[in-house]
């Protein structure tokens, strides 16, 4: 995400983290803006921690990034106490130089304890104000903020209270609009910060801002599930990457505010006051409810569907009035899926990418060697949003996402091929796992795996009756375990507590099972599961044998294969695995926007498929059964007069 808020940073840029933990932020923007200026050499970083322990990983990390070590510039210290960089520590006050950089970047501490005392004068804050000593979030903003170059910029995540408290925080934010030094202000989703689950928010300044208003994002929807954690996608980061750098407003997603509806609002810049994006809450007719039907409201509801599929409505629908509407077919699927609108829709899908899989070939492919890795995601992704373009209802940014799951292999495969060199698609390396040996873990060789070109694409391009031939066996395997279970079933209860099942009554004993068919001493139909039993115990032994065999014969053919493949054969591959998956991704995306649109008319229909009428007359009807059972009970005079009531609850007599 931050890769193109800081594309104003491209030459010789300087940077700091005055509170960089263990300097990941600081890392990602170097690498993201060394994509723009293509050396990383010329990329300067400055960072500050308070705690040594954290203060020696931020130098650790940034070394071992290949960060050269004139360009960090670190220091264990109190950022808010020290103002740094820049100063002697053997004379602070006499020798303070401050520096000014191209970006400032920030996760610091949220509410933290900070003493303002005598520091009313301080060039940081004489400005804005001191923030409350029980929260210095804005402390740490402006110290970020006084270190900014008149033309660089500064992110700072910081909870939201930062947006809406009053006090000395309200008015450090009316001064900071009023400074015009807000930019834009990105909520982000809730939990996606290691040891917090608070919902944050990101704020962008500068020192000097040609606009007044300011960008307001509510990206707090678009994440994914990561362990328990809540994690961005790259969708989600484009789609916001996008946003800021265009600057633009987006239903339920962005906003771009006056600095007048700001001063309306007392300064108060909390997100849902400017950006709503909450679902609209379900409602229910009463209309259709009592009488049946579908509301046309809530059929207009789907009006993206209706424009890019114009003359499918009719096809669907009788109006049985202008209010109220009917479904005219029961098999809605079926009737959507074969409407000639829907063919266009997928033709016309088809036609946006004609000559897509050749584009890809070319760009990455034919010029393996020498594409830019850093650039070419972005010029692909502008590729396929130009293709998109006219295409209704496709999110440009779930294609986005395709290419990038694509592209995690690619870019990993086309650093090893450039440094390496084209023959490196030839070679294999062996598979080190981490195995137990006296209670230590030691790594050993767990067979071979390509360096560039995956076993699996090799063996079911070249080799696919030898791999056919084990997944057979495999598969056996997993029916006879599934056959165990059956045979255990078919014992009677009885005999499982006999020695040929094992304690848990989960499992045969292979032993225990011969002996009892030589001794003979069971039932016949006992004596039949446990021969079924040992006959598939014997094949299992076989099979288990032969598959590990024709496992082992496999990777060495497939050892081969790699070894001795031919320059196009190469290409093939990697065609197959770049290009196939992204093409796939892309074609699937239509077929998933009509299966989403099939599944909300199901769901409308289904809403007011039985009416409040019907379930009162099913109601009644269950009474009246219930009723008639209960007259034919008998009991003691206490038993029918209790029925007798019951009786008249139920409307009977």
């Amino acid at each position: 995400m931050p890769e193109k808020a800081f594309s104003v940073c491209i030459k010789d840029s300087v940077f700091i983290d005055p509170t960089s933990g263990s300097g990941s932020l600081l890392i990602n923007i170097g690498k993201s803006v060394a994509k723009y200026m293509g050396n990383s050499d010329k990329i300067k970083y400055y960072a500050q921690e308070l705690k040594e322990n954290t203060y020696n990983l931020t130098r650790m990390n940034l070394i071992m990034r290949g960060i050269n070590h004139y360009n960090i510039v670190t220091r264990n210290g109190d950022t808010l106490e020290d103002d740094w960089p820049y100063f002697e520590e053997s004379d602070p006050i006499g020798t303070y130089n401050p520096l000014y950089v191209d970006a400032v970047v920030s996760n610091p501490p949220y509410s933290q304890h900070w003493n303002p005392s005598d520091k009313e004068s301080d060039p940081r804050y004489k400005d804005y104000g001191l923030a409350p000593k029980g929260k210095a979030d804005y402390a740490f903003l402006l110290h970020d903020l006084y270190h900014v170059k008149p033309d660089g910029i500064m992110t700072i995540v910081l909870p939201h209270g930062v947006l809406f408290r009053g006090g000395e925080e309200g008015e450090i934010r009316k001064n900071l609009i009023e400074n015009n030094k807000i930019d834009a202000i990105i909520g982000l989703p809730a939990n996606i910060f290691f040891g917090t689950g608070i919902p944050t928010i990101i704020m962008v300044l500068k020192q000097k801002r040609s606009n007044t208003d300011v960008l307001i994002i509510d990206a707090s929807k678009g994440f994914e599930k990561a362990g328990k954690n809540n994690k961005l996608r790259a969708c989600d980061i484009k789609r916001i990457v996008d946003v800021v750098t265009q600057r633009i407003s987006v239903e339920k997603f962005s906003r771009v505010v006056s600095r007048d509806e700001i001063r309306k609002n007392d300064y108060n810049l909390n997100i849902p006051r400017y950006v709503d994006s909450s679902e609209k809450p379900e409602s229910w007719d009463i209309y259709t409810s009592m009488f049946g039907g579908i509301p046309a409201s809530e059929v207009d509801e789907l009006a993206a569907y209706w424009s890019a599929f114009p003359n499918l409505k009719k096809a669907l629908f009788a109006d049985d009035s202008a209010a109220y509407w009917h479904f005219n077919t029961d098999d809605i699927k079926n009737a959507v899926i074969e409407h000639t609108d829907i063919q266009s829709f997928e033709q016309k899908f088809k036609t946006a990418f004609e000559g897509f899989e050749e584009f890809l070939y070319n760009e990455l492919i034919a010029g393996m060697e020498s594409i830019n890795v850093s650039r070419k995601e972005n010029e692909l992704a502008e590729k396929i949003f130009e293709s998109l373009d006219g295409i209704p209802l496709v999110d440009k940014y779930e294609a986005y996402q395709i290419l990038d799951d694509a592209w995690l292999n690619i870019a990993v495969d086309l650093e090893i091929i450039q440094t390496e060199g084209f023959e490196s698609t030839k070679k294999v390396d062996p598979n080190m796992i981490v195995k137990k040996k006296d209670g230590k873990d030691i790594e050993v060789q767990d067979g071979w795996v390509g360096r560039v070109i995956p076993f699996e694409l090799v063996q079911e391009r070249f080799l696919h009756d030898a791999l056919a031939q084990q997944k057979a066996n495999e598969n056996r395997l997993a029916e006879i375990a599934s056959e165990y279970e059956s045979l255990l079933d078919e014992l009677p209860e009885e005999e499982k507590d006999k020695d040929f099942v094992n304690d848990d009554k989960t499992a045969f004993v292979p032993a225990a099972v011969k002996k009892a068919i030589k001794e003979n001493e069971v039932e016949p139909e006992v004596l039949e599961i446990l021969k079924k039993y040992d006959a598939l115990n014997t094949e299992e032994k076989t099979l288990k044998k032969k598959v590990k065999e024709e496992a082992a014969e496999l990777q060495m053919k497939t050892k081969k294969a790699i070894e001795e493949l031919t320059d196009n054969q190469v290409k093939e591959l990697l065609k197959l695995k770049w290009i196939t998956p992204i093409l796939s991704g892309l074609f699937e995306l239509p077929k998933k926007i009509v299966n989403e649109f099939v599944l909300k008319l199901n769901a409308l229909a289904k809403k007011y498929e039985t009416t409040f009428f019907e379930v009162e007359e099913q109601i009644r009807e269950t009474e009246s059964s219930l009723c008639a059972m209960l007259d034919e009970l008998t009991g003691n005079e206490f038993d029918m007069k209790g029925i007798a009531e019951l009786k008249k609850l139920l409307g009977g007599e």
